[in-house]
């Protein structure tokens, strides 16, 4: 049985663009990129999980788009003559989340993805309002819930936060059900025949049912890294896409290169894991690292760059021309130059149990997904930099209490003024400096953590469930040793500090020139943001060296 909804669009002027009826002067302007085709009712036109999928522009008729749910099939929107079909899953190539039947005969205009895209770089206008279109129809079906994901999980699951995390981050509509507070979960459990140790569990795209999968076994069956061609050669590769790979990607190809990029876990790096970004330019109340994660993503592929996520590279072969980049799935990517924007993680605390309690209250994200699991129980963040100021700040509107632990003596060594100001004066936020995590107690859950504060000598210990690391960097480079040369922390050296370091590189620098600023020991590879030896722990500063990485590359292609 199939049954209507009405898409959750907060006001009346979002609920025009998402659903916007084009002018017969703008039709005419879309006519001559694709193909009139009359259609009768009842006809399915796409079906969930096919790729490559068209926009149909309604000139009579009705076309329905239809979700499936677990109560079943649902009409999510109906359009009429102007109406036009689709959402990012045209710009991002994605798998389609949905089945499109035509409700009355009539006659439909067929625009191909790849026509879609000419036209969207070709006119302003019917750009902007196809772009703005498939944004808000994407965040219509986060708010509901929807799309060809369903999570069957529990709160006391770190499987479950990382599969949730995952999709969230990368802006990808699901359904979850929380296993531990749903009455019917029984009847769930019985219907899909799973036993409650196999949680979580992904249905994915209605049919396949995924018992506990990794990240990218999720990525794979959404299609994350599907049409992927090994034969082709790109212009340039990008590992990571952190603020400097997605900056990278946006003026690479906006620029007209071939560009692809690939990110093994969530995009964003640490900054997509900020709850408020209050320092970067253009935002003056601030923005969340997921809010401006999904912007660049959609810009970048917006202007024809590829994403592949949930894929890591696990071989560079920096002795072929072009290099080749080898994938965890066997897939061997070839390009002309490479930028390395893989990032760096949290150093984690040197304490024996800690994998024991991650994603069961030791985290290393503080967004709204993290918080909801805290409620208004006492949290720790530990970090002195940016990442953990700005979760202490937001995690103190709701934790009864933040403790802040901090290795050195003050903050502003490496915290914005701001942010230190905030800190130092909060009611909630309890800041302990020359404090270190010592010991981590519980059973399936954290429940009492103890720290030592050098500077009283004091062992202090206190029943608290969450604990938020968010302290120092160590570079993701492990697949780049014998490539390139790195300094003592791992971190890629380029430019002007490979003076002193040239001789003693894995591979000769085999051109006459010296390398240029952001190049590293191998002509053509550049490393920007977090990964960068001596690299500037700012958001502004990543976007800025991935921007000029694309002149450098452009420059280097001249080369070949």
């Amino acid at each position: 049985m199939t049954e209507s909804m009405q898409p959750s669009i907060s006001t009346p002027d979002r609920q025009a663009q998402a659903f916007p009826v084009l002018t017969a002067a703008q039709i005419d302007r879309i006519r001559p990129y694709g193909n009139a085709r009359i259609v009768r009712a009842g006809e399915i036109l796409f079906e969930p999980g096919e790729l490559g999928l068209p926009c149909f522009v309604v000139l009579s008729g009705k076309l329905e788009i239809l979700m499936a749910r677990l109560s079943g099939e649902h009409v999510f929107v109906a359009y009429g003559p102007g109406g036009f079909s689709g959402e990012m899953v045209l710009i991002s190539g994605a798998r389609s989340m949905s089945r499109g039947r035509v409700a009355e005969a009539g006659e439909f205009l067929e625009v191909s993805a790849d026509a879609l895209h000419a036209l969207i770089a070709k006119d302003a206008e019917l750009s902007d309002i196809f772009m703005r279109a498939f944004i808000q129809r994407r965040l219509a079906l986060i708010t509901e819930g929807m799309g060809n994901v369903i999570i069957l999980g529990s709160r006391h699951s770190a499987n479950t936060l990382r599969l949730r995390e995952f999709l969230t981050r990368n802006g990808h509509p699901h359904t979850y059900i929380d296993l531990d507070s749903d009455t019917t979960a029984q009847e769930l459990l019985d219907r899909f025949n799973l036993k409650i140790d196999e949680i979580p569990v992904v249905i994915c795209g209605g049919k396949t049912v995924l018992r506990n999968p990794t990240t990218p076994q999720l990525a794979e069956c959404l299609g994350f890294a599907d049409a992927l061609d090994e034969l082709r050669i790109r212009d340039v590769a990008i590992v990571g896409a952190g603020p400097a790979g997605l900056a990278a990607a946006v003026y690479a190809a906006s620029e007209g290169l071939d560009a692809v990029v690939i990110e093994a876990e969530l995009p964003g790096g640490q900054a997509g894991s900020s709850s408020k970004i209050e320092n970067y330019i253009g935002f003056p109340t601030g923005i969340s690292g997921l809010e401006l994660t999904r912007r660049a993503v959609v810009q970048a592929e917006k202007f024809g760059a590829q994403m592949l996520v949930g894929q890591r590279v696990v071989q560079f072969h920096c002795d072929q021309r072009p290099y080749q980049l080898s994938l965890e799935n066997g897939v061997i990517l070839r390009a002309r130059s490479v930028i390395i924007a893989a990032g760096a993680q949290y150093n984690t605390p040197d304490i024996a149990n800690l994998k024991q309690f991650e994603g069961n209250g030791v985290y290393y994200a503080a967004t709204f997904m993290e918080s909801q699991l805290c409620g208004d129980d006492e949290v720790i963040v530990i970090g002195g930099g940016n990442s953990a100021g700005q979760a202490a700040v937001f995690l103190a509107e709701t934790a009864r209490k933040v403790y802040m632990l901090v290795r050195g003596k003050t903050l502003s060594e490496t915290m914005s003024r701001y942010l230190t100001q905030r800190i130092t004066k909060h009611p909630v936020i309890e800041l302990h400096l020359e404090s270190e995590l010592q010991s981590l107690e519980g059973d399936s859950h954290l429940e009492r953590v103890t720290w030592f504060d050098r500077s009283s000598g004091e062992r202090l210990t206190r029943e608290i469930r969450h604990v938020f690391v968010m302290a120092g960097a160590s570079p993701h480079s492990d697949w780049l040793r014998g490539c390139v040369a790195l300094d003592q922390q791992g971190f890629v050296l380029t430019g002007r500090d490979l003076d002193a370091a040239l001789a003693g590189a894995p591979r000769k620098w085999p051109l006459g020139r010296p390398p240029l600023m952001l190049e590293t020991s191998l002509p053509a590879v550049y490393a920007v943001g977090d990964i960068r030896s001596g690299n500037v722990k700012r958001v502004a500063s990543a976007v800025g060296e991935g921007a000029i990485s694309i002149h450098l590359v452009h420059r280097a292609l001249a080369e070949i």
